[in-house]
């Protein structure tokens, strides 16, 4: 569209140029002629060299800008052709690119008249192919359709289909379906251009349409299987006849009941056929409640007590709206003569009642001081109850500052030591610097596991389960814990492969973490394996140890909170009763193998998870981003600590750095009109100021949107979704510097 514009635009100034051309022509002329008339009617030989001196110089001028706007008017035209051959490119392109789609597409102009279409528009309106050269509008091409009944729609009244459809058509805020004749389905989404023409797309759904009706026939076929099944477990005899009176449900108690041969349904397979047997052959008083009724579902049902021989029953009937008849019969001849033995009983009772009213006045007494008492715990336990939700939500809150508390120092030390590692650092420095890294990983996933635990025990979160590989994880484990088993004097192996699982992963981590420090901690010599086995739908990860062993009597009760089996120990006896629960919470089984003597092995099962497309990791060198090269970032956040972290991060990456501790400050100072390249915000700041409000705040006082990224330790997911509404990217505490990287140079590029 924009190069058709410039096109125009050509055309526009090269007819201008055309009409200047022409004007200085004429003036041209005008001066030749007067020069003509001039030498005619003057003789003075002085005047005509005066005059023809003037003219010449008048005469050169309008050449010169004849020549000029002759030259302009040739780049007038190689513009214009070149225009034209770009949007005679950006047609064919456009054209190639609709053709590419499955879907009909088609585009009207504001005049609502066809102007581009594909052919998968016309595979839907074949009827319309023939007519395309005719400059249609989109009404022509309704009306072709709908009188050569395209739409089934059209089939009755064709002109009622067009007034509805122009009428959708005109509106163009949405979807729709049709049927058409042939049996298809299409979905139209029909949307208005800036222009004020409209685009239409038109997406065949007919196998959507067909599953759909699959999916409700089996709706239907399962619920006259469960109707079935409910009608045979009824003790009460139920027969159901349609608006025809025809037999069209029963049950197997009715038979028995009224005694009816095997095939009754093809003897008497009709109202008046039962009607005759329970009145005539069974001699049933059925007092008109077996009469035929019909007449919809407001009649009100009939309940009579009749008899049959020496045999007594109640019979139902309940008209449907359909116009069917629902009738019932339940044998009550036993319970007639229970009612009976009970009068019996209850007048021979009603003599013994008069004896012990006195008793029972006592009793009642006491009785009435119990239901005082009982109201008052009762009374007493709603305080309780009240009490106890009152705690539960103190807890949540206290879980989610502490959190907040907890990760500040640690994201601190993580900055600190991701600082230190893009110095240039001598090896067995930097292997220190690795390891401090690996043993923060540690200390941030388990310290986030417990605090997951917690929340998920006050119903506060959900595991977040994903794919990854296990050997990665097994890999930072080994990293993690062959100090600690080389100096126990053990031999501590891990046989990873790259195995693919779907699980939550911190929750796993934190699994495999207790497993394998409580093998460290309770094998005094020999070997903690930790291998990885795949099964047919699942991999196992097994801790096996050499140590004491666990005796069967005793493996249950070791899940337990506070249970140690070695008191010696400097454990809590909560590591496997965390196991166990985050084990139940993720769904995945954990066992036991063990014998006194012989060691014990501890395993966990887990979904086989689908690969991923995995990107190429961190080489472990120093970097220096040349996109972040004197970028400069506001970092707010109240905490010094975080602040310096920090700065010696991002320097080291080539950034410039000004930090603040909230909206006043970071206003203060970039009052001189200067403003950063990107903002760094903490959610949590002093004086119950939140991130989101300073990133408002900064938007405002700079007059332009800059890119923010907010930073919090609350992972809940109220705040995903605000901040999401917001377009604001969020990294949780403690910040990955790799991740932070990466969103630094996404949001860059």
């Amino acid at each position: 569209m924009s190069e058709l514009r410039t096109a125009l635009e050509t055309d526009a100034e090269l007819d201008a140029l055309r009409e200047e051309v022409r004007k200085l022509r004429k003036i041209n002329g005008a001066l030749m002629d007067r020069v003509e008339r001039s030498t005619d009617m003057s003789a003075n030989a002085f005047s005509m060299f005066e005059t023809a001196i003037s003219l010449e110089a008048k005469v050169r001028d309008r050449t010169l800008q004849l020549e000029d706007a002759l030259g302009r008017l040739a780049k007038a035209n190689a513009d214009l052709a070149e225009a034209h051959a770009d949007a005679d490119a950006a047609q064919v392109r456009l054209r190639d690119a609709i053709e590419s789609i499955n879907e009909g597409f088609v585009l009207f102009d504001a005049e609502d008249r066809l102007i581009l279409y594909n052919e998968a528009y016309l595979g839907f309106w074949p009827q319309v192919a023939e007519r395309l050269d005719q400059n249609l509008t989109f009404h022509d091409i309704a009306r072709i359709a709908a009188h050569s009944q395209g739409p089934a729609g059209a089939q009755v009244a064709p002109d009622r289909w067009v007034s509805d459809r122009l009428a959708k058509h005109g509106i163009a805020d949405g979807g729709q379906v049709q049927r058409l004749a042939d049996g298809r389905w299409i979905q139209i989404n029909e949307l208005r251009t800036s222009e004020g023409g409209i685009v239409g797309i038109y997406t065949d759904i007919t196998e959507a349409k067909a599953e759909d009706a699959r999916a409700r026939a089996r709706e239907l076929a399962e619920r006259n299987v469960v109707l079935q099944s409910t009608l045979d477990n009824l003790s009460e005899g139920v027969c159901v006849f349609d608006g025809s009176g025809q037999l069209a449900a029963w049950n197997d108690a009715l038979r028995r009941l009224l005694a009816l041969p095997e095939n009754f349904a093809g003897a008497l397979g009709s109202h008046a056929e039962l009607q005759r047997w329970c009145r005539e052959t069974l001699a049933m008083d059925d007092q008109g409640c077996l009469d035929w009724r019909g007449g919809g579902a407001d009649q009100q049902a009939m309940v009579c007590l009749c008899t049959a021989g020496e045999r007594h029953f109640e019979l139902r009937s309940n008209a449907m709206a359909d116009g069917g008849q629902v009738f019932g019969f339940t044998d009550v001849t036993d319970m007639l003569r229970a009612q009976a033995s009970l009068q019996e009983t209850a007048e021979t009772l009603e003599r013994r009642v008069s004896e012990r009213t006195g008793e029972l006045v006592d009793l009642n007494r006491k009785l009435e001081g119990e239901v005082a008492e009982r109201r008052a715990i009762e009374a007493a336990l709603i305080d309780a109850k009240i009490v106890a939700e009152k705690a539960n939500l103190s807890k949540t809150r206290f879980l989610a500052a502490a959190s907040h508390d907890l990760l500040q120092p640690l994201n601190a030390a993580r900055l600190f030591v991701a600082a230190l590692g893009d110095r240039r650092l001598a090896l067995p420095t930097r292997a220190l610097v690795n390891q401090t890294s690996t043993a923060l990983d540690s200390v941030e996933d388990l310290l986030e596991a417990l605090l997951e635990i917690s929340r998920l025990d006050a119903g506060a979160i959900q595991p977040e389960i994903g794919p990854f590989r296990i050997d990665r994880l097994l890999q930072t484990l080994n990293v993690e814990f062959a100090p600690m088993a080389r100096s126990a004097g053990l031999i501590f192996r891990i046989e990873a492969q790259p195995l693919w699982v779907e699980t939550d992963l911190r929750l796993l981590r934190r699994i495999l973490q207790n497993f394998i420090s409580n093998a460290i901690r309770y094998t005094p010599r020999g070997t903690v394996s930790v291998a990885c086995i795949q099964h047919d739908d699942r991999v196992e990860i097994s801790v096996t140890d050499s140590g004491p062993g666990i005796a069967p009597e005793q493996q249950a009760l070791i899940f337990e909170e506070f249970r140690r089996l070695d008191t010696r120990s400097q454990g809590k006896g909560l590591g496997l009763a965390i196991v166990k629960r985050a084990s139940d919470m993720l769904g995945h089984p954990i066992s036991l193998r063990s014998q006194p003597g012989q060691g014990a092995t501890f395993a966990i099962a887990l979904p086989i998870g689908q690969p991923q497309r995995e990107e190429d990791g961190d080489t472990g060198q120093p970097t220096r981003d040349r996109s972040m090269r004197d970028l400069s970032v506001l970092v707010v956040d109240n905490e010094k600590q975080i602040q310096s972290g920090m700065r010696t991060l991002l320097t080291g990456w080539g950034c410039s750095v000004v930090t603040a501790d909230g909206y006043d400050q970071a206003a203060a100072l970039f009052a001189d009109g200067r403003r950063p390249d990107i903002i760094l915000v903490d959610y949590h700041l002093k004086d119950g100021e939140t991130g989101d409000t300073v990133i408002t705040r900064l938007h405002d006082h700079f007059g332009v949107r800059i890119p923010a990224v907010m930073i919090s330790a609350d992972r809940g997911e109220p705040l995903k979704t605000q901040l999401a509404a917001a377009n604001i990217p969020l990294l949780n505490k403690p910040v990955k510097p790799a991740q932070l990287r990466a969103l630094l140079r996404t949001m860059l590029a």
